[in-house]
């Protein structure tokens, strides 16, 4: 079978709400649906597909939440979470095994409003950018209130937003941002999308699959876009920050091909395949050509004033560059 068809039950005007999946039900349903179509257990692939779904959060994909991905368009998480919902029961039987990735925070973090104060001892405000050069001058200085909280000083908390903000002006990457409180542990923001959530737990019985969770962004002293590693890993006088995640260069080695989709196309994606990039050319450049990227699963952050879009999209093509493969989710790339 080249491609299956998509159940009955996926509703494509519904990508955009939130919602409770019936698992029992769906449960149900996958298994007569695997014996319907003579779907067999993932174990028996013979050509491995891994699916890593980068941050398909409410989060970023509903409409109305806290940093949602519109795009140009004003729909780009909406439609690719629809395209993405469809990809996975077309290919129900090619795809091997599903990894989604969390953005996982709490309120006392570096990129969020209450880490931050003025001489006034006021936050900044959301989408502010805060450069090396403001900490220096004291625009902006580690909030005090917060230094019992992580058992530091005052002076060792604005120690460490220097330490931050240079090191990440040396490495020539966005300056730090302010983000809205986004992604909370244990809030409805922090969700998979519902009917991503849906078709991904459809997978997993179907196939005899579980998907695999990376939790990623819950440290407070660093940002971390990539599930591969942090912004920054290391702190003054060596204090680990965040540790790089090596697992992602072994996985790629025991499949045939790796597909990459989510939000937001210029951050978390695009930081997420660099950094995999990187590892790939130091420790085997050919995995590089197993990689797809599902160009209309995954947008760019557009908001008043800053439109990442064409950032994003030169990302891409130096991923194309390096030899990774851009597809669409409606290509029949993953072959029989």
């Amino acid at each position: 079978m080249a491609i299956m068809p998509i159940p009955g039950f996926f509703d494509p005007d519904r990508v955009y709400q939130v919602w409770r999946v019936p698992y029992e039900k769906r449960a149900v349903e996958a298994r007569e649906w695997a014996v319907q179509h003579a779907v067999e257990p993932a174990s028996a692939d013979k050509v491995r597909t891994w699916l890593l779904l980068v941050d398909i959060q409410n989060t970023f994909c509903i409409p109305g939440f806290e940093l949602y991905v519109g795009g140009r368009s004003g729909r780009g998480a909406v439609d690719d979470s629809r395209r993405l919902c469809e990809f996975i029961y077309r290919n129900l039987h090619r795809i091997t095994r599903i990894t989604a990735t969390m953005d996982t925070h709490r309120a006392m973090q570096v990129f969020h409003a209450i880490f931050l104060v003025d001489g006034d001892g006021k936050h900044p405000s959301a989408y502010t950018t805060v450069s090396a050069q403001e900490v220096h001058s004291g625009r902006w200085r580690f909030n005090p209130e917060l230094a019992s909280h992580f058992g530091i000083s005052p002076e060792e908390g604005q120690a460490r937003l220097v330490y931050y903000t240079e090191r990440l002006a040396e490495k020539g990457k966005y300056a730090l941002t302010i983000w809205p409180y986004h992604a909370m542990l244990g809030g409805i923001g922090h969700a998979l999308v519902s009917s991503v959530e849906e078709a991904v737990f459809f997978h997993s019985v179907a196939r005899y699959s579980p998907p695999h969770f990376e939790v990623k962004g819950d440290r407070p002293f660093t940002e971390h876009y990539s599930v591969i590693g942090p912004e920054v890993e290391l702190g003054p006088r060596g204090t680990v920050w965040g540790r790089h995640n090596d697992r992602f260069v072994a996985m790629l080695k025991g499949v045939e091909r790796l597909v990459i989709a989510g939000e937001a196309k210029s951050h978390c994606v695009a930081w997420t395949i660099a950094d995999l990039l990187s590892d790939l050319r130091r420790e085997d450049p050919a995995l590089v050509n197993k990689i797809y990227l599902l160009e209309d699963c995954t947008s760019p952050v557009v908001v008043p004033g800053t439109d990442f879009t064409d950032r994003a999209d030169e990302a891409f093509a130096s991923f194309a560059e390096a030899g990774m493969n851009l597809v669409k989710s409606t290509d029949d790339f993953l072959g029989s």
